[in-house]
């Protein structure tokens, strides 16, 4: 059965008084289908960030409705949505965000500490494990590379076993092969195990590791293409900037 992970009902989202408001995203629906690995991309301004920390929960719409399969996250108070993005949300930063005075199965293992569990040893060197990291448990983040610091954050992201794994550039930072190594992770992740994750790129070649990239003008929606390649992608982003010009 196809069901969706996550589903946006006319969502809008402003920012600023009623005279100078600034609206982010404009009456936007769309949905994530269950293992499935979207980008989102548009022009600077367009409102791919706003779209990613609303549909995570970590900011709420001006108007419409978020669900993260049949709740609804516009109707939680913010101590239910607190716990809500503890337990089934999983989010990637491009800077890391990793605690450098503890080891990486310490960092890994803090979305847990923080929820009131502490977490098994094999717990976190299986989710380390899974992100290639299985040799590098009790090195701190200054004795990693970029690349092997956002497995790190990626393994944190999955230790709760999320519905949904979201991604702010997480590849911005590394350069373009470990950048790759970190992309063919995140398609095995969808392959393998049926992850859902929703990712905002400006990058066409990491979004071609996509199974569909969906696009933003003003906060709307701009169209989208499945099955991607990277040239595919890169003409439209190109037609989009030429009219937005």
């Amino acid at each position: 059965m196809i069901r969706d992970a996550i589903r946006l009902r006319s969502v809008s989202r402003s920012y600023g008084s009623a005279d100078d408001a600034v609206t982010a995203l404009d009456d936007l629906s769309l949905s994530f289908t269950e293992g499935t690995f979207t980008a989102v991309m548009g022009p600077s301004g367009s409102g791919k960030s706003t779209l990613l920390h609303c549909a995570a929960g970590l900011d709420r719409p001006t108007s419409g409705s978020v669900l993260l399969g049949e709740t609804d996250l516009t109707a939680l108070s913010e101590t239910k949505l607190t716990l809500l993005r503890r337990q089934r949300i999983g989010f990637v930063f491009q800077s890391f965000n990793l605690l450098p005075a503890l080891t990486a199965e310490q960092n890994v293992a803090l979305p847990l500490r923080l929820g009131g569990r502490r977490p098994g040893r094999s717990e976190v060197q299986d989710v380390l494990a899974r992100v290639g990291l299985a040799g590098r448990a009790r090195h701190r983040p200054g004795e990693m590379s970029g690349g092997q610091q956002q497995r790190v954050a990626i393994a944190r992201a999955l230790i709760t076993h999320p519905d949904v794994l979201f991604g702010d550039e997480p590849t911005g930072a590394l350069d373009s092969t470990t950048g790759r190594e970190v992309l063919r992770m995140l398609r095995a992740m969808v392959d393998e195990q049926r992850q859902t994750i929703v990712m905002v790129t400006h990058d066409p070649v990491a979004a071609s590791y996509a199974d569909r990239v969906v696009f933003l003008a003003d906060g709307r929606l701009h169209g989208e293409l499945t099955a991607p390649s990277a040239e595919s992608i890169a003409a439209r982003m190109t037609r989009m900037e030429t009219v937005a010009c």
